[in-house]
Order: C-alpha cells, then structure tokens, then sequence
C-alpha cells in the first residue's frame, strides 16, 4: 500500500506569477492523484501579515516611483551579505508559525515558488532536523542569491543559463532541474484558430496585438494603445486590465473613438482563456514577468518589450532579447513604428516565433510533479 503523500505549496503575494505558479503545480499533482493533499499558503501573509503589506505597499511604490533604487537592490552582492543578519532573524522569528503549519498538515514535501518561504522552511528544516524534501521553484528567468538556503534538495529553472548562474553562486549541478516555469497545461495544446476568431469577432487575415500588464495592469498601456492606433495598417488590438481601473475606464472611450476605422480595440479586466488570445494573436506587447513570458514562448509568440521593471523583469528581457525572441522598445511614442516594421517583416516573425518555441517549457508543471511524486508508481504513469 502507497503512503499518502502530502505536499505543501508556498507563494506568496495573491496576485502574483508565484502564485498562478503554485496553482499550476497544485492541479498538475491533483490531477495525476486526486487523493493528494496539496494544501496552498501565502508563505509571507501567513508568518508575517503586517509586513507583507508593508513591504508589498514598498516595493509597488519604488518600481513606479524610483525604479533605479530596485535595480541597484535586486541580487545586489553588498545587500545580499548586509541583509543576512534580518534574514536570518526572520527565519528564526518564523519557527513558532511554521511549527504550527507543520504539525498541521504533516507534509513530506514543501515546494516554495519565491525565495523568502522557501529561506523560511530551509532554517527551519535545519533547525528542527526534519525529514522534509523542499523544492524551490524559480518564476523568473535569472535566479538570485536569496535563493540559496541550505536545506534545499532541489531548484527547478527555467533555462540552461540560469542553472549555469545557479552552478556559479556554489549550488550542486545534481540539485538543479530544467523544467521551466510551471504553467496550466492547456497552454501545451496548439488550439485552432478559427474557432476562437470567430468566437472573438476577429479576422485572422488582420493582425492582432496583445497587450498586457499583469495582474496590475502596469506600464504604459494607454500610451501603448494611442500610439498602435495611428499605424496605417488594419489592426486588431486585445488589452488585458488587470486591476488598472483607469485603464479599464478609459479604454471604452478609445474603443468609441475606433469603430469607424480599420482598427479594433478589445478589452478585458482578466481573461481566462490568455491561451486561446495567445493562440490568435501575432504579436504580445507586455512587461516580462515570468509567467506570461513563459504562457508566451509556449504559443510560439514573438515579444515586444516595454517598460520592464528593474531588476528581475530586466533579467527577463536580457534572456528573450539573447535569444531572438522578442524587441525592447523604449520610448512608447515609437511603438507605432516600430511594430509597423515588425509586422512588415514576416521573415522576422517567424524567426522569432521560432525561438520562442525552441526555448519553451510547456510541461514544467507536469515535470515538476513528477519530480516531487518521486516514481512512477505514485506519479500514475505520466
């Protein structure tokens, strides 16, 4: 008889990749074994509640206000060794919590999709000499010191590079996996088109632009979709929200504004069907979080760059541009242009979906569960 397997998942921040990462991973291990217990917690909103939204409050106010400040913090060395005395101070001040969460659900395996949980349970893992597997699961395409924690029996990274990056900051090469950013598996299937277009009201004979921000909806979307507008060429434009509510008042007045014309404005403020929109689309315009820049390169789509935080999204955008996968556009003014010329240039568009497809992971969420199910007893034969 199989013992019952109990796993448990760490994220943190609702409304974030870590989080749709988890969730992706959670159903991946449920619908391999629907018995599992795979319990989910926001690993930071739980040990520490106040502070989360202190510094999650922090962090959205220094990316919009002084981005330059993130980027000199974000895998900084001096920060990473000046800040090891409140690491390790937060790790201890957490064991009374995460007792109570361990004896609560018992797990015989902990899978963390950001550093900080993951530091949490490392210490105390070590400091209770527990027999507990952690998985740290990476949703960015370069990994960080914060990281590393001893007492992590596995990393999951999106890239060969990042696993180079791991080796170099001293984590064993057999500890390190290259699955990807786990994502929901229906992102794997290539969808027909045609169905979905004439679900949308779309033409596919018109390209089609997707843009989106987040979660969030950051950047600088309205400028975006002012400047697509004015390109002399039929267009199809979709726009993801988020929780923008300017943008979610002002995008009906452009719409209003386009009926005429050979342009199409579409809007939503969440959209559960992204991968049948990535499916249509020719080509995305978005930040680079991790998971939308994953859900991207697993429907082969090439990628316009804007506005990318400091920090890991910059990481992000240093990958996809090395690869031929997508365009950096600064200046938003020139986005018109500048896509007008991609659009033009069918050669290049196909070269980057190319790449985009040579450099996705669609099954991470599949790999990853079975990494943490362990054999193929328990994994039902995946």
């Amino acid at each position: 008889m199989l013992k019952k397997r109990r796993i448990l998942l760490m994220y943190i921040t609702k409304v974030s990749g870590h989080r749709q990462a988890t969730m992706a991973i959670q159903r991946t291990l449920k619908q391999i074994n629907p018995n599992i217990e795979a319990p989910t917690v926001n690993g930071f909103g739980y040990t520490y509640p106040v502070l989360e939204k202190v510094v999650n409050r922090a962090y959205m106010s220094v990316i919009k206000r002084t981005p330059k400040v993130w980027d000199y913090l974000y895998d900084n060395p001096k920060i990473v060794k000046k800040s090891e005395s409140i690491k390790k101070f937060l790790h201890k001040t957490s064991h009374a919590k995460l007792e109570k969460l361990y004896k609560k659900y018992r797990p015989d395996t902990i899978v963390c999709t950001q550093a900080f949980p993951c530091g949490m349970v490392a210490d105390y893992k070590k400091a209770h000499n527990l027999d507990v597997a952690i998985v740290g699961v990476l949703t960015d395409y370069s990994p960080h010191s914060f990281w590393i924690n001893e007492g992590v029996d596995y990393y999951v990274v999106p890239s060969a590079d990042a696993r180079d990056r791991f080796i170099k900051k001293g984590v064993s090469p057999d500890a390190i996996k290259v699955y990807g950013i786990p994502i929901r598996q229906k992102f794997a299937k290539q969808l027909d088109k045609k169905p979905i277009a004439e679900k949308l009201g779309l033409d596919l004979s018109i390209p089609t632009i997707l843009i989106m921000g987040g979660g969030q909806g950051l950047g600088p979307i309205k400028q975006v979709v002012k400047s697509l507008v004015k390109i002399k060429m039929p267009l199809q434009i979709i726009v993801i929200t988020g929780i923008n509510k300017k943008l979610g008042k002002w995008l009906p007045k452009k719409r209003e504004k386009t009926k005429n014309t050979d342009k199409k404005v579409v809007f939503y403020e969440y959209a559960n069907n992204i991968d049948e929109l990535m499916e249509i689309a020719t080509v995305i315009v978005t930040k680079p979080g991790g998971m939308t820049t994953s859900e991207a390169l697993s429907k082969g789509l090439p990628m316009v760059i804007v506005d990318p935080i400091p920090g890991q999204e910059m990481r992000n955008t240093d990958f996809l541009l090395k690869k031929g996968i997508g365009i950096r556009i600064d200046k938003t003014n020139d986005i018109g242009e500048e896509m007008e010329l991609l659009l033009n240039s069918p050669e290049r568009l196909t070269a980057m979906s190319k790449a985009a497809y040579e450099n996705s992971k669609p099954h991470g969420a599949l790999d990853i569960a079975k990494l943490i199910l362990g054999n193929e007893e328990d994994n039902g034969g995946y």
